[in-house]
């Protein structure tokens, strides 16, 4: 679809302007100063222009395949649904999160994730979906069966990006005892009896699987040019160690010296919307907000709610000096195209593909009114 959108503020790379733009042949063709009252234009009325969301981690597809204990939705029916909260929350490019490894005494199986994989796929194919979808493999590597569950994607050209993680207690993310206990005994309603023995469980599932399954897959991905991402790094001997494995992005690091570390290794900091908009960590790991102002963030992620990636950019520059409207908005497009290899969009310039948002700020809140995807009205 060719369009002229006018009387917008459009956010590009290092400045707001307001303009209008230009888009054909899906697009984005030219970007001007002025501009308004040119016959057919759409009237922007003043509202933000943004280039579309590019969300690297959302694990927010098992919520809608798996929305009760024991129970597991239709998985077709499952990606449109997902999809459309996904579009609607301004996000035009997406890399699904499927897990691989999985507890044997968990609701899901790789067999689950391999049907969630084929029905993205082939909602690709048949063109039914609002966001471009891709696939990220959360590779648990301490799991028995990661490595069998991994090769399940083999040759499959959705996948692009993969990372590797270890959820055992008393490292990375659950550093902390304590917080493991709130969130497993939590979410898995156990008593202390069976918390210590899945505790038991996990950490020797660890010492005994997570070295050698990260050499593995490290290897596996850079054969098939899936990019690499580290998970929960904590210490600077982790990130020494994912560099090593070509480690191209660090997700949620869980401390300052971390982040530090991996931002000196010229590795791309991720961090979660939410953290950014709750002001911490639910795991009690360091904030993104602190981590911005010493400029040791890169990306954001919408990792369990959709809309918090659109909302943590425009909330960021409200809350944290150090950064501006254009530099929030590239930590939630350009830079994560990049980082996953998609150079032709995540950037109001011409000739990048127009995947465009238009947003209205009320209440400190971003309002999603429009969504395009190489011009074509999605949401």
């Amino acid at each position: 679809m060719d369009m002229i959108l006018t009387n917008a503020r459009i956010v590009l790379a290092d400045e707001v302007i307001e303009g209008s733009l230009e888009v054909r042949d899906g697009r984005i063709a030219s970007v001007s100063t002025g501009g308004s009252g040119v016959p057919g234009a759409l009237d922007m009325e003043g509202d933000f222009v943004i280039p579309g969301l590019v969300e690297l981690h959302t694990d927010h597809l098992e919520s809608h395949y798996n929305p009760r204990p024991k129970v597991h939705w239709n998985p077709v029916a499952a990606v449109c649904a997902h999809d459309a909260q996904i579009a609607t929350s301004g996000i035009t490019t997406v890399f699904d999160a499927l897990r691989v490894g999985v507890d044997e005494d968990g609701d899901l199986a790789t067999d689950d994730m391999r049907r969630l994989a084929d029905a993205i796929e082939a909602g690709v194919a048949a063109g039914r979906l609002r966001a471009d979808h891709f696939i990220h493999l959360r590779c648990e590597v301490s799991a028995p069966n990661c490595l069998e569950a991994f090769d399940r994607f083999e040759g499959d050209p959705r996948v692009r990006l993969a990372s590797l993680m270890d959820h055992a207690p008393g490292q990375r993310q659950f550093a902390s005892l304590e917080a493991y206990a709130i969130y497993y005994k939590g979410k898995m309603k156990m008593t202390d009896a069976e918390f210590n023995a899945f505790c038991e469980t996990r950490i020797a599932q660890s010492r005994t699987y997570s070295d050698k399954h990260r050499k593995a897959i490290a290897e596996k991905a850079r054969d098939r040019g899936i990019v690499l991402a580290s998970h929960d790094d904590a210490t600077r001997e982790h990130v020494d160690e994912g560099r090593d494995f070509g480690i191209r992005v660090a997700e949620f690091p869980t401390t300052m010296e971390a982040a530090k570390a991996s931002s000196e290794a010229g590795l791309a900091v991720l961090m979660g919307g939410p953290n950014v908009v709750r002001g911490g960590s639910h795991s009690g790991n360091v904030s993104a907000r602190d981590l911005a102002a010493a400029g040791y963030l890169d990306i954001l992620s919408s990792d369990y709610i959709p809309f918090s990636l659109i909302q943590s950019a425009f909330f960021l520059g409200e809350v944290v000096d150090e950064v501006d409207l254009p530099a929030a908005v590239a930590m939630v497009s350009r830079t994560p195209a990049l980082a996953s290899g998609l150079e032709d969009r995540g950037e109001i310039i011409a000739g990048k593909r127009a995947d465009l948002v238009r947003v209205r700020v009320e209440e400190h809140i971003p309002i999603v009114r429009t969504v395009w995807r190489e011009g074509n009205r999605v949401a």
